[in-house]
């Protein structure tokens, strides 16, 4: 039976077993004794979806007769388990349900994201230079760290820069404006009877403070394309040394494809192989995964024209959520607009970048901005 396995023994991947052992599960039955996968990610930090596969495998085990795969007949051919590698819709909403939101210190914008960007999947932000791309991906690294305490990821980054707009001084700024906003918070659950997280910031237990925001932001600098693919290949095993990370953000994406290719089907079949790696490695490992795009003009038949998202409707496919950032009527008013989602309505919102980084407007301009979208 399963439940007489030890961890050390279970055939998983290596970091899978670690961190098993290292919250101290020892055998199978303590693990089927949790309570289903999301309890298990919550007492372990697997993510939901590794949580599952650990508890497919015990089931699968379990369930196998003595001597092994096909013995003791009953299976038309001896193959193993049909029921390898599935999983119920109800598990796949409940992993969905369990998964952390990043947010993005912008309530309207969070809200127009479901709640904040979504781990597991890929989103990304489109906009023309200067429009606040750089400014949410540097808040989004910031943000990922925010302890679990305030249904925050509690987190790691990984900053990918194609473009070298990158600025550690303003993601330091960006850094002290999000200590603020977690002190605060934290004092507010204090005054509620729930001193927990205050306590534990002030002893240093929960470390968020500047240089440790700055310290869990893995950076890279990518000068062409073909360090991008590198970059891209080694990633799960980057994920896998480092499991904290839950959030990968390039900026941007398409920077080196749009600067360094005449062979178009040869771009669309990179990309599209770069794409689904990506994808593959946001489900695979519960990171968020966020890309900023550029934009390119696109004539239409009846000669207008209007800004589109850069590399064509094939590239499309790679995110499942897509937001257009742009210019509202007024000035320095930037607006975050849905267009694509699998769940959620389209929509539109006005947010700020302030000296702290990303934020709602105040309350009198969000009136004005509401009064001109009507």
């Amino acid at each position: 039976m399963s439940s007489r396995l030890e961890v050390v023994a279970l055939p998983l991947p290596p970091h899978l077993r670690s961190k098993l052992l290292a919250a101290g599960f020892t055998n199978a039955s303590e693990l089927e004794r949790c309570g289903g996968p999301v309890a298990l990610a919550r007492e372990t930090g697997l993510t939901p979806e590794e949580a599952h596969e650990v508890l497919q495998l015990l089931l699968m085990m379990g369930d196998r007769p003595p001597g092994g795969p096909g013995a003791g007949g009953g299976g038309g051919g001896g193959g193993g388990d049909w029921r390898a590698g599935t999983v119920s819709a109800a598990a796949l909403l409940e992993a969905h349900l369990a998964s952390p939101r990043i947010v993005t210190m912008c309530r309207e914008l969070d809200e127009l994201l479901g709640g904040g960007v979504a781990t597991g999947q890929v989103t990304e932000f489109c906009g023309v230079p200067g429009v606040g791309k750089t400014q949410l991906g540097m808040q989004l690294a910031v943000n990922v760290q925010i302890p679990a305490a305030l249904a925050g990821a509690q987190g790691q980054a990984v900053y990918v820069d194609t473009e070298g707009s990158f600025m550690v001084e303003r993601c330091a700024d960006i850094a002290e404006g999000a200590v603020r906003h977690v002190t605060a918070m934290a004092e507010k659950q204090a005054a509620v009877g729930r001193p927990a997280l205050a306590e534990a910031l002030r002893s240093g237990a929960v470390a968020f403070d500047t240089a440790s925001l700055l310290r869990g932001i893995y950076y890279f600098r990518i000068h062409d394309y073909t360090e991008q693919l590198a970059l891209v290949n080694m990633l799960p095993r980057f994920l896998q040394q480092y499991p904290q990370v839950r959030l990968v953000v390039f900026d941007s994406v398409t920077f080196h494809f749009r600067q360094d290719f005449s062979d178009m089907a040869q771009r669309t079949r990179i990309i599209t192989a770069m794409a689904q790696q990506l994808i593959t490695a946001a489900q695979t490992y519960g990171v968020a995964v966020v890309l900023m795009n550029q934009v390119t003009t696109k004539v239409l038949e009846d000669g207008s024209s209007k800004l589109v998202p850069a590399l064509g409707e094939s590239w499309g496919h790679a995110a499942s959520t897509r937001v257009m950032l742009h210019w509202g009527s007024h000035d320095n008013e930037r607006h975050a607009q849905l267009f694509k989602s699998p769940h959620l309505p389209p929509g539109d919102v006005a947010f700020a970048v302030t000296a702290d980084g990303v934020r709602g407007l105040p309350r009198t301009a969000r009136a004005a901005a509401g009064g001109a979208a009507r």
